[in-house]
């Protein structure tokens, strides 16, 4: 939840009531929100009484050291929120586009490979134990699992509860999501079995199982849960132990596993022969997609999936034409 009392700037209401017609839309708004919280201390440090092309470009001066798309994300956030004040400001300034810096190359997601994820999830017996985490392999274990065989988003794995989990039917509810979306994911074997040996070990080091906690719990005293900046740490620490990295040398995202679920997903319904057109909702549902669009940018068409739909078209194909299934994948 965003603290809009903070905003004091002589813009401070307008900015407010813009992230709140946002927010309303059903958006996350977050990183907008740090954005226009920037804009607003520098209006209030410098004592501006409105917005104009030589305080913007001021604002932007002290934005250098950030990286150029994250700087013209920014930008595009003031300019929308210059836009929403026009509708009853319509003299206000609105910042030029043009003038903004380019965006970044988007980075394409690493598609792990199956032995790839054994590998990380056997990893984790591998990381230092500390003495005020004594939980750090096993939560990190966890970790890989979820994000790996539930698809999850990162801020979805981190705001889990244990009362979230209902080990009855094996079921996770994720609530409140992106676009205020909520939804419950049935758990593979693997994942439950995962889910109880960690309760177990967690169970034997406090009896810390009741509700109310976070499910990720690395045993700290000092913590309830894992943040964001610990967890990342733990997974670079994994991904260099097992020298995974992508092609141009860099260390794969933890949201890379999200991809990689997709891919997984849809790889194993062509090998089983399934009708992938009525599933794809399916998945989308499962991924908390508002529509199959969504889901279609996780499903990149690597090498494994690539001779998946080949031998599927090959087969159609050879019945379509009387020929045998072999003759359509050796033509010579």
């Amino acid at each position: 939840m965003t603290d809009m009392s903070r905003f004091t700037s002589a813009l401070a209401v307008s900015m407010v009531r813009f992230l709140r017609h946002k927010q309303a839309l059903g958006r996350d708004y977050s990183r907008e929100y740090f954005t226009l919280r920037s804009l607003d201390r520098f209006l209030t440090q410098w004592q501006a009484s409105d917005l104009d092309a030589a305080t913007f470009l001021s604002w932007c001066e002290g934005r250098k050291y950030v990286a150029s798309g994250v700087r013209r994300a920014e930008m595009r956030t003031v300019r929308a929120y210059s836009l929403y004040r026009r509708r009853t400001e319509p003299d206000c300034y609105v910042p030029d586009s043009s003038l903004f810096p380019p965006e970044h190359v988007r980075r394409l997601p690493y598609i792990f490979s199956e032995g790839e994820i054994r590998r990380l999830v056997d990893g984790t017996l591998k990381l230092r134990r500390i003495a005020h985490t004594p939980l750090r392999r096993e939560a990190v274990r966890l970790a890989v699992v979820l994000l790996y065989c539930a698809g999850l988003r990162l801020r979805e794995l981190l705001r889990l509860e244990v009362k979230d989990y209902d080990p009855t039917d094996g079921v996770l509810y994720i609530r409140d999501s992106k676009f205020h979306k909520s939804r419950k994911i049935p758990l593979s074997a693997d994942a439950i079995a995962e889910l109880e040996q960690y309760f177990e070990a967690r169970h034997r080091l406090a009896g810390h199982r009741e509700g109310g906690k976070r499910l990720l719990w690395n045993g700290s005293r000092q913590a309830d849960g894992y943040g964001r900046g610990r967890l990342r740490l733990a997974m670079w620490q994994l991904l260099d132990a097992e020298g995974i990295r992508s092609a141009d040398d860099r260390r794969p995202t933890i949201h890379s596993l999200r991809h990689t679920f997709a891919v997984h997903v849809l790889l194993r319904w062509y090998r089983s022969g399934v009708e992938l057109q009525s599933r794809l909702p399916q998945l989308a549902t499962y991924m908390g997609h508002v529509s199959i669009v969504s889901t279609e940018r996780y499903l990149h068409f690597v090498a494994d999936l690539s001779s998946a739909a080949s031998a599927r078209f090959a087969s159609h194909s050879a019945r379509l034409l009387g020929e045998p299934a072999d003759a359509t994948e050796n033509p010579v």
